[in-house]
């Protein structure tokens, strides 16, 4: 009965206190039309992306924006011909100019992505000097507004980073089970509303799709200063924010992720290579979190059905009423993605699984397979460096 209690009286805090995390309405800020459109480097770290660069890179190419903008795909070394379909796409569709480079292997103590993103970013600047950096996935798709949009909030705004939570794929059965659910904790963990506050510590990003000003990046420091980080995005905000600039983050209208998670195997490995990372590898701290998604998310079904299964009703209440303030949070995702309400009391299961994942993340770590992707390992990042 108590544990019951406390998980009640979490989620009405949680719901009630928690920055609306909830809340699905994080649109682009207000803008207006621009007298004078900033200049944009659209900066693409690509790395076996073949698979998807003929569905993103032409939304790219066919930009519609007032301004001068360029793209710079970063080929980070790889084996399936990304670079070189990159550059046959683009005489294929025409477009914004587009330049393929390589950085070469990142050197100790710098993660692939991050290094390829240095390098555009310096090519960039050497290139065309622009006021404003976007710095996109390859799996990202843009509709042809996007980039337009993008650079009339951060002006109209005066934001000196602007990033796009971009709407994932949910078409196969795993997808519509873990994909919203992925998008509801990092909301719960990262609340919009709490990061897009002046003042607030809270800081986050969605590493698909950031526009960032050149000067925030030179003030910043990055991406040198985060050159180790595996989830890179939340660490480029903390470091915006730590030096004074403005950020927002919010849920994407235009803009979609095409990758494909077909099975649980693929969004597990989504989850898990930086799940423990999240954690700071801290043992404690994955304790504390295995415990407290317990209690939050497994309590409420297990109380509402034992308790039934028992004749125990005041149990079977407090576990019910739990689990209902549960699911009524989570339809407002469910609906973001145009998702069957029944999915919603489901997510006790998710949960479950997302617990598992994190677990399975700190014995890859321990085992030296920590932080795997595309063929490369990221160790514990070292102070030294």
């Amino acid at each position: 009965m108590v544990i019951a209690g406390v998980s009640l009286l979490a989620w009405v805090w949680l719901v009630a206190g928690q920055g609306g995390f909830w809340r699905t309405d994080v649109r682009l800020p207000a803008r207006a039309p621009l007298e004078r459109w900033p200049s944009v480097a659209v900066v693409v770290p690509a790395r076996d992306e073949a698979g998807v660069l003929g569905t993103s890179l032409p939304s790219l190419l066919a930009q519609d924006y007032p301004g001068h903008a360029e793209i710079f795909l970063v080929d980070d070394g790889s084996t399936d011909g990304t670079g070189e379909l990159a550059r046959a796409l683009a005489e294929r569709h025409g477009g914004l100019p587009l330049t393929v480079t390589s950085p070469g292997e990142p050197p100790a103590g710098w993660t692939g992505k991050l290094w390829a993103v240095r390098h555009g970013i310096a090519l960039a600047g050497e290139r065309t000097g622009a006021e404003f950096l976007l710095l996109t996935d390859a799996d990202i798709a843009h509709e042809p507004d996007s980039l337009r949009e993008l650079a009339a909030a951060a002006v109209s705004a005066d934001l000196d980073m602007v990033s796009l939570m971009a709407r994932l794929r949910v078409e196969t059965g795993w997808e519509r089970l873990i994909v919203p659910a992925f998008v509801y904790f990092f909301a719960q963990l990262y609340p919009f509303r709490w990061i897009n506050r002046a003042g607030s510590r809270t800081a986050a990003a969605a590493g698909g799709c950031v526009l960032i000003r050149a000067s925030a990046v030179a003030a910043a420091g990055v991406p040198d200063s985060i050159r180790q980080s595996v989830i890179d995005d939340v660490a480029l905000a903390r470091a915006v924010k730590r030096s004074g600039g403005r950020i927002w983050l919010g849920l994407a209208e235009r803009v979609d992720s095409v990758r494909p998670y077909p099975d649980l195997g693929e969004l597990w490995r989504m989850v898990s290579r930086s799940a423990y990372a999240q954690l700071r590898h801290n043992p404690a701290v994955l304790l504390g979190t295995v415990l407290g998604l317990a209690l939050i998310y497994l309590v409420p079904p297990v109380a509402a059905v034992g308790g039934a299964v028992a004749g125990a009703w005041p149990l079977c209440a407090l576990g019910f009423a739990a689990w209902a303030v549960m699911t009524a949070s989570y339809l407002p995702m469910l609906r973001y993605y145009g998702q069957r309400w029944w999915l919603a009391p489901t997510l006790p299961y998710t949960a479950a699984l997302y617990l598992l994942m994190t677990v399975d993340s700190a014995v890859e770590h321990y085992r030296g397979r920590g932080a795997a992707w595309k063929g490369r390992t990221y160790a514990r990042p070292d102070a030294s460096l």
